[in-house]
């Protein structure tokens, strides 16, 4: 079939065959679809959608165009966990050595920032000599070796996700269930997990602003996921102020190097507990109702931080941070953002946040661009505090980055009201 008549049949609102969705993922990845077609029939889906079906054989086309990871001869339970993005989100950093602590394995492929959320391979990457970028063999080894391992995307995995991908950026096709869903899942069925837990980020600071739309996401990631033999959660949690106190890289590394010390903020070890205790049930190795003890207790004993120390020392990182943060990249300067006046902190806006991140260093504006690992931004207060005028509200690190586009986000980042918010639960459901 002609490839301007498979755009023609989803223009007009029908569903593709899976021969149709075979020809346009292997044509996007030789080149026998040229640019302007695929970015045509991408157009087409964001408008018609796409039904189930249609998704997964969009999704285990993507599969098929690259490697798979197999993990089959490396004994036990292996439960990967995936962030769909968010500010200050470094939950993949501590829940991977506390689940290995608790005897499950941890492999894990990550991204670096997109947009104004951060990236996990940026973070680690701010730990002196941290390698990201392995081969499969090795990244195999490392999950054998330590019982975790979080490395960068393999590019042989999935590579007509990545070609999608950049198409999407650029021709306002991101925003698409269909196509979020596919992306996500084709790079999670190559990862070699048995089971997957996945935390689908809601609210201002994340790709799905709203409830109802967090939902379709999950439901739609899970089913996908059910469908390909891989167990599969989703635990729908709010996103719409910073998650902890840090956004940044090497800052972010402190709190969780502290959280794994027993003095994490109550936000980030509230997620933390529930995600860890989500892949240890997934796992199968503990009873339900013991999970959480049995995290608690990662955490508690220090087995949790032995094993992030044990990772990072096998990925040629410098172990020794764990014990003295100084060894991390720092900030030579910091300006502090005050309250304007008395109240109680109603909004701490998590994207503003995020971009406030990104203009001090931390970020990317444009794919390539080089990061400042020492720059970021650390939180004073949470919704709900009370605060007096000239009370910090954040502390902008940077060495060379724009502070006073910075500051002016992080000052329209906080709203004060006269009167305390109403609390919201950070976890919102459950999706099975």
């Amino acid at each position: 079939m002609r490839f301007a008549d498979v755009i023609a049949r989803k223009r007009d609102g029908h569903a593709l065959t899976r021969a149709e969705v075979d020809q346009f993922v292997r044509g996007v990845v030789d080149g026998s679809v040229p640019d302007y077609q695929a970015s045509a029939l991408l157009m087409a889906i964001v408008l018609r959608g796409m039904d189930e079906l249609e998704t997964v054989a969009l999704t285990e086309a993507m599969v098929a165009s690259g490697d798979r990871v197999d993990l089959s001869d490396i004994p036990g339970p292996k439960v990967g966990k995936h962030s769909t993005g968010g500010v200050g989100d470094k939950l993949s950093i501590v829940v991977a050595p506390i689940v290995a602590a608790c005897g499950v394995l941890v492999p894990k492929m990550s991204g670096r920032g997109l947009g104004h959320t951060g990236g996990t391979v940026d973070k680690l990457e701010s730990i002196p000599g941290f390698r990201t970028s392995v081969s499969i063999d090795e990244f195999k080894q490392m999950v054998r070796d330590v019982g975790a391992a979080i490395v960068g995307q393999s590019p042989s995995l999935a590579p007509a996700d990545k070609k999608i991908y950049a198409l999407r950026d650029v021709t306002a096709t991101v925003e698409s269930i269909p196509l979020i869903s596919a992306s996500i899942m084709s790079k999670k069925l190559a990862e070699g997990s048995t089971t997957l837990v996945l935390d689908v980020k809601c609210g201002d600071g994340a790709f799905m602003k709203s409830e109802p739309a967090a939902r379709a996401l999950a439901r739609s990631l899970v089913d996908i996921g059910t469908r390909a033999g891989l167990r599969t959660e989703a635990v729908i949690t709010r996103m719409d102020a910073p998650i902890g106190s840090a956004v940044g890289n090497a800052v972010e590394i402190v709190e969780c190097i502290e959280l794994l010390k027993g003095r994490g903020a109550p936000d980030l070890v509230e997620l933390t507990m529930t995600i860890a205790t989500q892949m240890v049930i997934m796992s199968g190795l503990v009873a339900e109702d013991a999970a959480g003890a049995r995290v608690r207790q990662a955490v508690d004993s220090g087995a949790a931080l032995d094993k992030l120390r044990a990772m990072i020392a096998r990925q040629g990182g410098d172990p020794a941070v764990v014990d003295d943060v100084r060894r991390l990249p720092g900030a030579a300067h910091r300006v502090t953002v005050t309250a304007p006046r008395p109240g109680y902190v109603t909004v701490i806006g998590a994207e503003r946040v995020g971009r406030a991140s990104i203009a001090l260093g931390a970020g990317r504006k444009r794919a390539g661009d080089p990061i400042d690992h020492g720059a970021g931004v650390l939180v004073k207060v949470r919704v709900g505090d009370q605060v007096a005028a000239g009370d910090p509200l954040m502390e902008l690190l940077y060495n060379a980055g724009s502070v006073e586009d910075a500051r002016v986000l992080a000052e329209q980042a906080v709203t004060i009201g006269d009167a305390p918010p109403v609390s919201k639960p950070l976890v919102i459901e459950i999706c099975k």
